[in-house]
This record gives structure tokens, C-alpha cells and sequence, in this order.
């Protein structure tokens, strides 16, 4: 048998040559020959792989594979097998594999079979098909894949290729895509906004651009996207193409929307509120002092909103202001802002009005717009406002004084009785800044007690005896001297302020009384009179200030008498008679003041039932003496008799007065014939006293 050391040294020196590991192996799979790449490629020397098997370099991964391979070689040894198509790697001397081309092929010497084996080292290549594939996978996954989507337009700007994620936003296949550009599914609107940006692309203007534009989808929905572009280009700087990715924003856009109504606007009515109608105010003061013109601002108010809270709950009165501002908006003009102002307050900004006369057509209509009662919740609501209207041109103050001038011009329409408007006038702002004084001065004046209550003696007529005081409040101003009740009085009313006065004169008033002592031949001591504003008789507190007044002083309830006037007791009839009654129970009496000057229906003065009507004083000393108004008093008192009530006569000035009084036989007096109202020491000193007349 030939063996490999008979061979001619030019086979050796054949294989030696060539550029790939080899071996010569026998039908065993033993090598008898390996050249020195063989041995270079997989670290061992030439004498540690002659007389080895070839399993030796074949990774335990690939045995089998190798195994089978020579099985089928085995078969036609002719045959020449080349395996460069698979993941082939020989196993070197120190563990590590390296990546390889393998080749098997035929050789005969001398009538013997032997098989070359080469393998050729493909680390590179395969590195570079490695890199090539995870390339790929990274560009599957940045563009294919990716859930942005994504498309690649041309020089064009046609639409070479789009990814899952477009398609779907757009609502359209590839097909229906590719090769053309973005004008067929742009929003009409938006057509020319990524033309402009390609052409600045072209020129070099731009190395990347971010807009947003609008598309149309498939189905007619029109989607908001914000698009990124930017050019791919070769090293020499040459722009390929241009990579768009590109974000649906339509929900975050609405949103935006949506967050930004709600920052201007008020959740409960919708309307604009405080903050976007400074903006608009402002927007409309530029305007006229660029352009001229007059605009107009109405303040409106709802009168006394507070009882329908604290009646039918805050449920009903959302719903009924919810219901108010759906009637404003009903007859505002579309080019004006109507805001909610606060609380029952609302704003209305009118632009371009011809002056005064329309700005007060403005606001009756808005009036006009509540007569219709209110259905809430299965309830009747009548509600009436009060509105306060300024108009201002470019030779005006600054914004913030047109909402003071027009809050003055609401203050004087609810001064001037509710329920309608009133224009705001130069000099206003000072009248009102005078009056906000006088009321922090009082504010003052109750901590610093200069307030006092003086009392007026109420005589029987019949016996010219003191049978009461009316109380009566006095401010002795420490700069303007004496401050009339008719001055100070009305301002408190138009405040909280007015509570404070009404408890203070009730102390005092009840103090005085208790120190109070009758004659041994008057059948009761005298009782006290307290006059009550419409804010304190309506007040839920009343009763127990009364009774813990009463009982601090231990005066007996019937020592007390509270006056109203008809306006007083007809504004709220049924509260009005559920007092009276507490106050009854209680022992407290009732007088109706200044009967005659108000509405005078006899079916309430039935209703009220009081136990004292005052018959005021135009009736008892008229402007004009004459029969008819002599015959008028002579009513008055006779009414009062027919009803079972004590006539009080006030003002009474002169003898003749009294006499007429005493023949009408009206019970009770008061007056200047007998005495103005006096500090406490000197009414202390009438008590138990008769007038001699």
C-alpha cells in the first residue's frame, strides 16, 4: 500500500501552497497531512494534528452534521462537496471556534482514495453578513416596525416608502401611497406647508424641519400630525432621500383645546370667565384707542340670590344661574363677550356700541330676558337683577377703571330699589369713594363706641304719661360732628354692617330698659322701641339674639317692642309672619312704622296682625292743612281702633296736634311738643313722669 511518505515531495509542496487550511484524510477521517494554514487557523502545530482524527476540529455542535456530510461523500468519492451557505465554524486548540467555508474532494494516488479537506477562514465575511443582518433587524425595527409612523419620499417628494404605522394612521394601503406626495390626503387648508419646507430642503436652506399640518383619513377624519424631516445623504453630501416621521397629536391637540376652555372658561355655566374676559377687555381698550370708537361694559347682578341658596339648597341655585346665563347668552350679540364674573355676578363686554342710548338698550334687553319665571326642579323661580352700565371711548382711564365705574353704576341701580339698571356718570366714583369711607369710619366707630342710642318718649295721650322710649342711634363723628341716622344708616344696609349695628342698639336699648323703674301710679313700667332694618328682621339669628339680650338684662319680653316698616314686612311675607309669630310667643310685641306711606293693604295689615301702628308723622303735621287730610287721619285712627291695634301718632309738634289726636282718641304719641330724643340720664329722668299740656 502507497503511504503518503512515497508520495512525490511535489504533492507537498502542492498542498503547502494553497491558500486554505488543509489535510489529507483517509477513508478513517484520519489527517496524514496538514499544511501550515490548517495548523495557523486552528492553533495547533502540524505534528499535534498528523495521525488525529478530523473529529478533533469539528465542534461538538457540528459532529453530526460533519459525520452525515462524509457518510454521503463516502458514497461518491468522485463527488465534490463545497458548504460556504452555512453557519460552519472549526474548533481550535483553545476552545474557541472560528467561522470557516468548508470543502471536501477527491483524490486518487496510486489506486487510493483520499479526501482533501479545506477550510477557509470566512471570519470577516461573516462579521460583515452579521453586521449586514442586524442592519436590517435595526432597520425593521426603526422603520417597519416602528410604532411612529414613518415614511421615505424622494427628490420629489413622492412617497417611496411607508411603514405599517402610516398606513394605518392614514387609513390606507402602500399601494395607495407609494409614488405619490402628500397633497391628495392633505387637509385643503394645509396644501403648500410641506411643499414650502421641500423647497427650502432643495436649496440648502435647512438641514431639518419640524411642522404640523393637518391630513385627511380615509374616512373623512381630518388628523392633526406633527412631521420631522430630514435629508439622508451619501459621504460626498449628496441628498438620497428625505426620512418623515411623523405623530398623530389630534387627541393631544383636543385635549389642549379642551384644558384651555376649561382654564377660561366657568365649569357651571360655560360662559367666559374672569380671566378671558380681562384678555378680551384688554384686546377691545386697544382697539379703541387705535381705532376710536366706544365699548361698553354691564355689570350684572342677581337680586337677592342668596335666599334661593339658603331656601331650595345650592343644587337649585346652580341650576337656576345655569338657567340665567342660558337667557343672557340667548340675547347677547355674537361679536360680545358674556362672562360669569363670580357668584351671581355677570360680565358683559359690548364692542363698537354708537354711545350711552344703545349700551342702555343693551341692558334692558338683558332685563327684559329674566321677566319669564325660572322652572327649576318642578319649582316657579321669579328672578329679577340689577345692572350697572359704563361706556368708555379712548380718552377713558385704564381697563381696571371701567369694571370699578361699572360696579359703581350696579351699586347705585340695587341703592335705587333692584331690578334695573343705571348708567354710570362722571363724579360717581368720588360720591361712592366718600360713602365707602363713611362706612369704614363706622366700621371704627362701633370698636371705638362712638355710637350711642337716645330715646324719645312715647306719652298716653289721654294722661300725657311716659309709657315708653323709642330708641333711637346717634354717631357723634370725631371730625364731622353729629352724622345724621338718615346718612350712615342707609350705607350700613348695603353691608353686613348693618347686623352689627342692629345687635348693638338691641343691647343697649334692652340695658336701658331694664334700669328702668315706673311710678307707684303707672300700671306698667316702660317699654322700649327698637327699630330693625330688613337685613336684621329677616335675619335666621333674630330670636335667639332677642331672647339671650333679654335674658342677659332679665327685662320681661313684653318690655320690648320691635319696629318694622310695610317695606320691611311685605318684602318676604312669609318670613315676615313667621317672625311676628316667634316674637309673639315670646312675648315681644310688633310695630308697623310709618303706616300709610307704603303699600297700605289692608289685607296684610290683617295678615301682619302688629300690636302698634305709627301712623307717620306727613299725616299728623300734612305739608297743606286741609278737610282731606284731616279726614285721612281720622281714618287712620278709626282703622286702627276697628282692628283691635294701638295708634301711635308721630311727630307731633304743636298743641293743636295733640288736641285733634286725643279727640280721635288715638292712644299713643311722640314728638318735639314733648321731647326730642335724649341720652339715657336724661330719658331715666322721665320715667314715672306726666307732661303737663
Amino acid at each position: 500500500m502507497t503511504t503518503p511518505d512515497d508520495l512525490s515531495i511535489s504533492w507537498q509542496s502542492l498542498l503547502e501552497a494553497l491558500p486554505d487550511g488543509t489535510a489529507l484524510i483517509d477513508v478513517r477521517g484520519v489527517m496524514h497531512y496538514v499544511n501550515s494554514e490548517l495548523a495557523f487557523l486552528t492553533g495547533y502545530t502540524r505534528d499535534e494534528l498528523i495521525g488525529e482524527n478530523v473529529q478533533i476540529l469539528i465542534p461538538p455542535k457540528l459532529k453530526s452534521m460533519e459525520g452525515e456530510a462524509r457518510r454521503q461523500y463516502s458514497l461518491d468519492p468522485t463527488s465534490r462537496l463545497i458548504w460556504n451557505d452555512r453557519d460552519l465554524t472549526v474548533l481550535c486548540k483553545d476552545g474557541s471556534e472560528r467561522s470557516v467555508d468548508f470543502a471536501l474532494s477527491a483524490l486518487t494516488l496510486d489506486g487510493v482514495h483520499w479526501t482533501v479537506g479545506s477550510i477557509r477562514d470566512n471570519s470577516v465575511q461573516h462579521a460583515a453578513e452579521q453586521a449586514r443582518i442586524e442592519a436590517e433587524q435595526h432597520f425593521r425595527l426603526a422603520f417597519e416596525d416602528n410604532m411612529a409612523p414613518m415614511v421615505f419620499t424622494d427628490l420629489e417628494d413622492r412617497i417611496i416608502a411607508a411603514n405599517d404605522a402610516f398606513c394605518a394612521m392614514m387609513g390606507r394601503t402602500r399601494s395607495e401611497l407609494i409614488g405619490f406626495d402628500s397633497k391628495p390626503f392633505t387637509y385643503p387648508d394645509d396644501v403648500g406647508i410641506t411643499e414650502a419646507s421641500h423647497e427650502r430642503f432643495l436649496h440648502d436652506e435647512i438641514r431639518q424641519v419640524r411642522y404640523v399640518k393637518r391630513y385627511l383619513h380615509k374616512d373623512g377624519r381630518m388628523i392633526v400630525v406633527e412631521v420631522s424631516k430630514s435629508p439622508a445623504r451619501d459621504k460626498t453630501g449628496k441628498t438620497l432621500y428625505f426620512i418623515i416621521s411623523e405623530r398623530d397629536i389630534t387627541e393631544e391637540r383636543m385635549l389642549t383645546a379642551q384644558l384651555s376652555h376649561q382654564a377660561l372658561h366657568d365649569p357651571l355655566t360655560g360662559l367666559a370667565n374672569r380671566a378671558l374676559l380681562d384678555d378680551r377687555l384688554a384686546q377691545a381698550h386697544s382697539r379703541i384707542l387705535r381705532q376710536g370708537g366706544n365699548g361698553a361694559l354691564l355689570l350684572l347682578d342677581l337680586d337677592d340670590f342668596k335666599g334661593v341658596n339658603d331656601t331650595y339648597g345650592h343644587l337649585v341655585g346652580d341650576q337656576l344661574l345655569s338657567a340665567v346665563a342660558h337667557r343672557l347668552e340667548g340675547v347677547a350679540r355674537d361679536t360680545d363677550t358674556l362672562c360669569r364674573f363670580g357668584g351671581d355676578e355677570f360680565l358683559y363686554l359690548a364692542e363698537g356700541v354708537g354711545g350711552t342710548d344703545e349700551a342702555q338698550l343693551i341692558a334692558q334687553r338683558f332685563l327684559r330676558s329674566l321677566d319669564e319665571p325660572f322652572l327649576i326642579g318642578g319649582l316657579s323661580l321669579e328672578q329679577r337683577a340689577s345692572l350697572g352700565v359704563v361706556v368708555w371711548d379712548a380718552h377713558d382711564a385704564e381697563v381696571s377703571d371701567v369694571v370699578r365705574d361699572a360696579d359703581v353704576a350696579l351699586y347705585e341701580a340695587k341703592r335705587l330699589g333692584k331690578g334695573r339698571h343705571f348708567l354710570y356718570v362722571s363724579g360717581m366714583h368720588h360720591n361712592v369713594v366718600n360713602r365707602f369711607s363713611l362706612v369704614q369710619e363706622l366700621r371704627q366707630a362701633v370698636a371705638a363706641n362712638e355710637l350711642a342710642m337716645h330715646y324719645q318718649p312715647i306719652l298716653r295721650l289721654s294722661t300725657n304719661e311716659v309709657v315708653g322710649f323709642e330708641a333711637l342711634m346717634r354717631w357723634h363723628h370725631s371730625e364731622r360732628g353729629w352724622v345724621p341716622p338718615g346718612v350712615f344708616i342707609p350705607f350700613a344696609e348695603q353691608s353686613d354692617l348693618i347686623l352689627d349695628l342692629g345687635a348693638f342698639a338691641l343691647h343697649e336699648s334692652i340695658r336701658a330698659a331694664s334700669e328702668w323703674g315706673g311710678s307707684k301710679e303707672l300700671l306698667a313700667e316702660p317699654y322700649v322701641s327698637v327699630n330693625l332694618s330688613a337685613r336684621q328682621f329677616h335675619d335666621p339669628g333674630l330670636l335667639a339674639l332677642v331672647r339671650s339680650e333679654l335674658d342677659a338684662c332679665s327685662l320681661p319680653a313684653d318690655r320690648l317692642i320691635i319696629e318694622i316698616t310695610e317695606g320691611v314686612a311685605l318684602m318676604e311675607v312669609a318670613d315676615t309672619l313667621k317672625t311676628i309669630e316667634q316674637l309673639t310667643n315670646l312675648g315681644v310685641g310688633v310695630a308697623l312704622d310709618d303706616f300709610g306711606t307704603g303699600f297700605s293693604s289692608l289685607s296684610y295689615l290683617a295678615l301682619l296682625n302688629p300690636m302698634i301702628i305709627k301712623i307717620d308723622q306727613s299725616f299728623v303735621r300734612p305739608v297743606t292743612a286741609s278737610i282731606h287730610s284731616d279726614r285721612l287721619l281720622e281714618a287712620i285712627v278709626s282703622l286702627g281702633h276697628n282692628l283691635g291695634m294701638t295708634m301711635l301718632a308721630e311727630g307731633i309738634e304743636t298743641r293743636a296736634q295733640l288736641e285733634r289726636l286725643r279727640d280721635l282718641h288715638c292712644s299713643l304719641g311722640q314728638g318735639f311738643l314733648f321731647s326730642p330724643a335724649v341720652p339715657f340720664d336724661e330719658a331715666l329722668s322721665m320715667v314715672g313722669t306726666s307732661f303737663d299740656f
